[in-house]
C-alpha cells in the first residue's frame, strides 16, 4: 500500500446515501468464507454502520429466507446487536435484494440516491443486489473489506473484475461523510 493509497477518501453525502449490508446472519457469517473470515466482515460492517449512524445516514440489513418454508433454518435472523433504532430490514428470497421487498420504492421515498455495499458473499447476494441497484439508477460503492465469499478467487473475480464497472470499490477506512 502507497502513502496515496492510505490518503485516498471518498466522500459520501449522508441525507442521500444508504450503507446496505447482505445477509450478515449466524447460518451465513458462520461459512467457511474467504479471503476474510465472517467475524472480520462482521467488524467492518459495525464499524461502518455506527460510522452512518452517527451522522444520521441510513443503514439498511437484508437478510434471507427461504422461500416456501415455514420454519427458517436456526441462524437466519441477523447477527445479534447488528441491527439498531432506525435501521432498515429488508428479507429478500431471492438472491438479490431488491426482487419483490420494496426495497427500491422505501430507498427513493428517503431521497436516496447511493449505496455503499457490504455482506456475504460477495458475488452472490452482494454482487446480485448491486446489479439490481445500478439497473434502477442508484450510485455504488463496494466496501472490499467488508464482504467476502466462498472461495478467495470468487471474491476477487467480483472485486476486480466486475465491481469497478458497476462502481466505486475502496476499504471502509476510505468512506467519510461531506
Amino acid at each position: 500500500m502507497t502513502v496515496a493509497d492510505t490518503e485516498r477518501r471518498l466522500a459520501v453525502d449522508p441525507a442521500r446515501t444508504a450503507l446496505v449490508l447482505v445477509d450478515l446472519m449466524d447460518r451465513i457469517v458462520g461459512l467457511p468464507l474467504e479471503p476474510r473470515k465472517g467475524d472480520e466482515v462482521l467488524a467492518t460492517a459495525e464499524e461502518l454502520a455506527a460510522a452512518f449512524r452517527a451522522v444520521g445516514a441510513l443503514v439498511v440489513l437484508v437478510r434471507v429466507e427461504r422461500p416456501g418454508v415455514p420454519e427458517q433454518p436456526p441462524g437466519s435472523q441477523l447477527v445479534s446487536g447488528l441491527a439498531a433504532d432506525g435501521d432498515m430490514e429488508i428479507v429478500k428470497r431471492t438472491l438479490g435484494g431488491f426482487q419483490g421487498t420494496g426495497l427500491h420504492e422505501r430507498l427513493r421515498e428517503r431521497g436516496i440516491s447511493t449505496l455503499v455495499l457490504g455482506g456475504v458473499a460477495t458475488n452472490l447476494g452482494v454482487e446480485s443486489t448491486a446489479r439490481a441497484a445500478g439497473d434502477l439508477g442508484y450510485d455504488l460503492v463496494f466496501v472490499e473489506d467488508a464482504m467476502s465469499a466462498l472461495t478467495a478467487p470468487e471474491h476477487e473475480a467480483a472485486v476486480r473484475l466486475d465491481f469497478p464497472r458497476l462502481g466505486t470499490v475502496v476499504t471502509g477506512s476510505e468512506v467519510h461523510f461531506v
